[in-house]
């Protein structure tokens, strides 16, 4: 059967619905859509506003690029008009735009933080991109200025709004597979040599602030608990241009209160397809792909309640942009009904005071 990039969005946030409902997605609402600004326009922004069209109560009303020309293509495409194309010298004059209720920051690394904080003060709701910044300390402030003007703050952490994870999870809580003993997780790429994420000072470190961080959020997700201890191994080659400033390989070991052990890799030298296997006393769950806009697949097998082996092999056959409509819905629900977003900056700054630990541990230092 051969569907449409709609149709699949539609099967998409059915699923979505019908197997997570709230506060995983919101249903759709008569209110009037939380209209966003999307500052930055690169690749991760084109899911997101590709996600936002097929929302029920989001729409993409401005745009902050340093590109002119860019921006201008993007606002006929989108219906923005070009009274609401920004810079990023007169971003802050959208204060005085009524039709944009919040920010979708997908900027490199390095700048989460000022935009982030500049939104705030603009009085604007922020779904700032992951990794949140660059340093606990930004952190800190992002959370701070977001309190401060009393607008909410999400980490755009896709796979809390995605199925086959939230699946994975759902078996792990409810028994399934016994008592968790360890999780293996794995995700990196062959990084290209112009990537700016090879640059320290706007990425903030390798791997591991990139995707990595996948990993490391997951060990938590899937335990529901927060690691009592962390260590970890880092390797670059010396010969290799890519890695003068950030780390190539970075592998770490994690213990948590309950006495689960995760074992994690990431890597920015070769191809590293996203993946999380949980074992338990009573059977395993994997997800292979885990991490992907699309093509997710779990695997398990556990002993149910009457001692029968269950085997279980469910592909999610939904397409991008799906996690991100759900993404975007989700906090659109949050600032239309004042609740708190399933991933705030809080979920953010643990991963960044996680990642300080790591990085201290292999001998790497945090940017200030």
């Amino acid at each position: 059967m051969s569907l449409t990039r709609r149709q699949f969005t539609a099967m998409g946030a059915a699923a979505l619905a019908t197997r997570f409902s709230p506060p995983l997605i919101a249903q759709a609402t008569t209110d009037k859509p939380v209209g966003y600004a999307i500052i930055g326009i690169g690749r991760i922004a084109d899911h997101f506003i590709d996600g936002i069209q097929h929302s029920p109560n989001s729409k993409v009303t401005a745009l902050v690029s340093g590109h002119p020309d860019k921006a201008a293509r993007y606002a006929e495409k989108y219906g923005v008009p070009k009274s609401s194309i920004y810079n990023y010298e007169n971003m802050d004059s959208f204060r005085d735009n009524p039709d944009v209720d919040a920010v979708y920051v997908a900027l490199p690394n390095s700048m989460h933080a000022e935009y982030t904080i500049r939104s705030a003060k603009a009085g604007k709701h922020v779904l700032c991109e992951k990794p949140m910044c660059i340093n606990v300390r930004e952190a800190h402030a992002m959370i701070d200025a977001c309190k401060q003007a009393n607008v909410k703050l999400m980490i755009a952490y896709r796979c809390h709004y995605e199925p086959t994870n939230l699946k994975a999870v759902s078996l792990i809580r409810s028994g399934a597979i016994g008592k968790v003993q360890s999780i293996q997780g794995a995700f990196g790429f062959d990084i290209g040599a112009t990537e700016w994420r090879l640059n320290k000072k706007m990425a903030g470190g390798g791997p591991l602030m990139d995707v990595g961080i996948y990993c490391l959020n997951a060990t938590r997700y899937l335990t529901g608990e927060e690691p009592s201890d962390l260590k970890a191994f880092a390797s670059s080659d010396p010969n290799d241009p890519r890695f003068r400033q950030v780390e190539e390989n970075l592998v770490w070991t994690t213990k948590f209160p309950s006495g689960i052990l995760a074992s994690c890799s990431t890597t920015y030298g070769s191809n590293m397809p996203g993946y999380f296997h949980v074992y338990g006393s009573k059977g395993w769950i994997e997800a292979r792909p885990a991490f992907n806009y699309d093509g997710l697949r779990l695997l398990a097998e556990y002993m149910d309640a009457s001692g029968k082996w269950v085997s279980l092999d469910e592909p999610n056959l939904v397409k991008d942009p799906y996690q991100f409509t759900a993404q975007a819905t989700h906090f659109s629900n949050c600032v239309r009904h004042n609740q708190t977003p399933k991933t705030p900056g809080e979920e953010g700054l643990r991963d960044m005071e996680y990642m300080k630990k790591l990085y201290s541990t292999a001998g790497i230092e945090m940017l200030a």
